[in-house]
């Protein structure tokens, strides 16, 4: 049989990274993990303790498509906590994790052959899954002044059927203000440009609160899941929001391709929203290891970064020191024990000299692997 020319689609790096990265700890060796954009942490307490009483209650069988209605209900709430947004419930769609959002969002706004817009540095999948779907991703080189983060004249006059943005943004952790974020809303609007915002990272800010479209406009698709801040990565549930008039267009969708997110994961999840102390010790792990990166990498001579807003990664422009990052990571890897993501996989253009250092782990492990980041650094000076 043939495969598809939509099925070439190119791997996920940080995946194959971590494939390496195992295979290293198979063999006996300690391996530090920079490169996934995992939590060290797992899904609160009480979230465990409330699928366990569901399970002991009866059969979790499917859900409606849209998601429990509960569940639903309350992170509608949170937008109002949160954002000061009023949000009705009904525009809530639960979803298998934030993938599953971006395939409903792409094809229930575009058309085969569409041309979308996304930042580049960006998250590889988005490309991938629209490449995958007959639509055309186009990439938009943003600039270092700008905090990699697009502005409305990267896409002046391009013809995109969409854009999507994220904030905090992967690879960089960089967020768009309110200023920035409605400049784009507009541009789109005037265009007649779809308008995506990928909010995953929402929740994991450091000096102030991130900014969700739903502020400034409800013609927007907002996508978000329960994987980062709720530290629920494997449980695979996540959320949209969407206009009303697409709603049922969505809840139709679902239905066919995905009948419902997982029925035990949108428990755990619901219960997960109130666990505020054990998310936010979390968040006190992340403050101090942003802090031991910015302090850490520049003194082991990663010097050219973007301090991050949110999220929990660093991306470090690496020109200096290599022209394949690939290469470099798996130095890295073989040498210092340190696993990190090559800029490949988020700007196909221009990653090959840069490179993404997470530090969602243990500051422990942070702590560990900067020493290991250093002295690699200084033994690479050595040998020149």
């Amino acid at each position: 049989m043939q495969n598809s020319t939509r099925s070439a689609v190119d791997p996920f790096i940080v995946m194959d990274v971590l494939q390496a990265a195992m295979a290293a700890e198979a063999a006996g060796r300690h391996i530090i993990h920079m490169e996934v954009g995992q939590p060290g942490t797992g899904a609160p307490k009480q979230a465990a303790k409330a699928l366990t009483a569901a399970m002991d209650s009866g059969p979790l069988g499917y859900t409606v498509a849209l998601g429990l209605p509960e569940l639903r209900t309350r992170i509608a709430r949170m937008y109002g906590d949160w954002y000061g947004v009023d949000l009705d419930p009904k525009r809530v769609v639960i979803t298998s994790g934030s993938s599953a959002g971006f395939i409903l969002a792409f094809t229930s706004l575009f058309d085969s052959g569409d041309r979308v817009g996304i930042g580049a540095p960006g998250y590889p999948s988005y490309r991938q899954i629209l490449r995958a779907l007959g639509l055309t991703a186009v990439d938009l080189p943003s600039a270092a002044q700008n905090r990699y983060q697009p502005v409305p004249q990267d896409f002046a006059g391009l013809d995109l059927a969409g854009l999507l943005v994220a904030s905090p943004a992967n690879p960089t952790g960089t967020m768009l203000d309110h200023a920035a974020m409605s400049a784009l809303i507009d541009a789109c609007a005037a265009q007649g440009t779809s308008f995506i915002s990928d909010e995953i990272y929402h929740g994991i800010e450091y000096e102030k609160k991130a900014v969700t479209a739903l502020e400034i406009t409800e013609d927007t698709y907002v996508i978000n899941s329960f994987s980062k801040y709720f530290s629920m990565t494997g449980w695979r549930v996540g959320w949209m929001v969407v206009p009303p008039a697409h709603v049922r267009v969505i809840e139709r969708l679902a239905q066919n391709m995905f009948i419902c997110a997982p029925h035990a994961s949108q428990v755990a999840a619901l219960a997960a929203m109130d666990c505020d102390d054990e998310l936010q010790a979390n968040m006190d792990v992340y403050r101090a290891n942003r802090a031991l990166m910015l302090d850490g990498l520049p003194r082991a001579g990663f010097t050219r970064i973007a301090p991050p807003d949110g999220a929990f990664y660093v991306y470090a422009d690496v020109s200096e020191l290599t022209d394949d990052s690939r290469a470099l990571a798996a130095d890295i890897l073989d040498h210092a024990g340190v696993a990190v993501t090559p800029g490949l996989d988020f700007d196909p253009l221009r990653g090959h000299t840069t490179l993404r250092f997470s530090y969602a782990r243990s500051t422990q492990d942070i702590t560990e692997g900067l020493a290991r980041l250093e002295r690699y650094m200084l033994e690479r000076g050595a040998k020149r």
